[in-house]
């Protein structure tokens, strides 16, 4: 029987674990950008006054983890990671995060299924397939990003994405490709864990050998081309298969948590536009929802924990789950 919605967030109550410690230094550099974000009197420069104030949605934004994921993204300079974030801010109001790319607005895109979210891989890392096509993705790209940052479990801060250039795939323009290189590298630091890459013509060779320039180093090692699936799921290499058992933590994605159809996984997913949409959509505005409200009653302030607002609503779901199985 085929398979038309996204799999459930996995809990890995044994293996998430809380940010870990700062040091000193790191501490010392993380409040300086706390405070400024933080300060009663905080407005966006170089913005309208009557909306430079932050909205509720952007101090949610501005988390813990993201404000280290910015001072890392400049080795830990706060004054350049501030004016980073002010950056990143201004483009999520310019580009329409919270009001212009909303589920309608990017549905036409999505009816292909070129774009789905499906799985996660053995660090709980969403999994987003993406079949390469038309300038017009961009904006349900950046939508697509959100909402696997939605489905991100407690500890999880990166995704995985799949790119399948084989069947409906069309070499996207070198435009495009900076574009949203751009997008990703800017206003998305430290968002990508691995980028898997299988059935590589010559041809997208060639688009790739173009477009590394564009790629920062850390980037590039995240990229993995042509990676190996056997009947036990996906590794990076033919030596990680092969050494592969039941206690090695060199399996990247276990085959129940694959799609079968061109990464030969175990499950049956086929896109079925009115079936997923809706399921998706559905599973992410009550997920942010629900987020939201722990938010809020943690403290509902710049700086709180995305581990504390996550591990809230996984334990609330839990619980849920618990008394169902007791009744």
């Amino acid at each position: 029987m085929s398979i038309h919605v996204p799999l459930p967030i996995p809990t890995h109550l044994d293996e998430a674990s809380p940010p870990s410690a700062l040091s000193e230094k790191e501490q010392t550099l993380y409040d300086i950008v706390l405070e400024h974000f933080s300060a009663a009197d905080y407005t966006l420069p170089n913005v309208n006054q009557e909306k430079a104030a932050l909205v509720v949605d952007e101090k949610f934004w501005l988390s813990y983890e993201c404000l280290l994921r910015y001072l890392r993204a400049t080795k830990w300079d706060a004054n350049k990671a501030i004016k980073r974030l002010e950056g990143t801010l201004k483009w999520r109001r310019d580009f329409g995060i919270y009001d212009t790319i909303t589920p309608q607005h990017v549905e036409p895109e999505a009816t292909t299924g070129k774009q789905f979210l499906f799985g996660y891989d053995t660090r709980g890392r969403p999994a987003l397939y993406l079949c390469p096509s038309s300038p017009c993705q961009i904006h349900y790209t950046v939508w697509m990003l959100e909402r696997a940052i939605d489905l991100m479990g407690p500890g999880v801060e990166t995704l995985a994405l799949m790119i399948d250039h084989a069947d409906k795939a069309k070499i996207p323009s070198i435009g495009t490709a900076r574009t949203v290189l751009n997008i990703l590298q800017i206003h998305y630091p430290e968002r990508l864990g691995l980028a898997l890459i299988p059935h590589l013509p010559l041809l997208l060779c060639t688009f790739y050998k173009l477009i590394t320039p564009f790629i920062d180093p850390l980037t590039q090692l995240k990229m993995v081309f042509n990676p190996v699936i056997t009947e036990n799921g996906l590794f990076r290499t033919v030596v990680d298969a092969e050494a592969w058992s039941a206690n090695s933590a060199s399996r990247v994605f276990e085959p129940g948590q694959l799609v079968r159809e061109g990464w030969n996984g175990s499950q049956p997913f086929i896109y079925s536009h009115a079936v997923y949409w809706e399921a998706l959509v559905k599973l992410c505005e009550e997920r942010r929802s629900r987020m939201v409200v722990a938010w809020h009653r943690i403290g509902g302030k710049v700086g709180t924990k995305e581990w504390e607002v996550k591990v809230t609503i996984r334990d609330e779901t839990m619980n849920v789950l618990v008394d169902a199985e007791t009744c």
